[in-house]
């Protein structure tokens, strides 16, 4: 098993609370950590970009960071990315689109309205991004854990 090791470096918040990176003979430069697979791998291949969008560095894994810069990784993203999941159908208001639907996410109830069955797109074998109306996109983490309800309703914009 091949070992990971963290881009050499350091990462900290400056006084305005943003993601500081200083490589090795090199000065500090604010940064933002992007996800290379956001849906596919949350936890691998992240780059830490600056204001130009330039990449700094190469984190291949989230967990192969010391625990500090984990931690300031994971908050700075956490803060960016809004993506609820799905994790039940409450309703929907008919069989063809347009139409909403009530849903359970991670985050709490939502209503939603799906313009057409395009707006749900298949993301991975077992994952589904549904956009909404207004912008919104929710996340189906895997269909086969919702509860069989929502499975029968999800099939019929399927």
């Amino acid at each position: 098993m091949n070992t990971v090791e963290p881009p050499p470096g350091r990462l900290a918040r400056n006084a305005f609370g943003r993601l500081v990176w200083s490589a090795p003979g090199a000065a500090g430069e604010e940064v933002v950590p992007v996800r290379a697979f956001p849906l596919g791998d949350p936890d691998g291949c992240i780059a830490l970009v600056n204001a130009a969008g330039r990449e700094l560095a190469w984190i291949e894994r989230l967990d192969a960071l010391p625990e500090a810069m984990r931690r300031l990784v994971s908050e700075e993203l956490a803060g960016r990315d809004f993506m609820p999941g799905i994790l039940r159908i409450v309703s929907v208001s008919g069989y063809a689109t347009p139409c909403t639907w009530q849903v359970e996410t991670d985050r709490g109830p939502a209503v939603l309205s799906l313009r057409s069955e395009q707006d749900i797109r298949r993301v991975a074998p077992s994952s589904l991004l549904i956009a909404d109306g207004n912008g919104l996109h929710f996340l189906v983490r895997d269909v086969a854990a919702l509860d069989r309800a929502s499975r029968r309703l999800l099939d019929r914009f399927l």
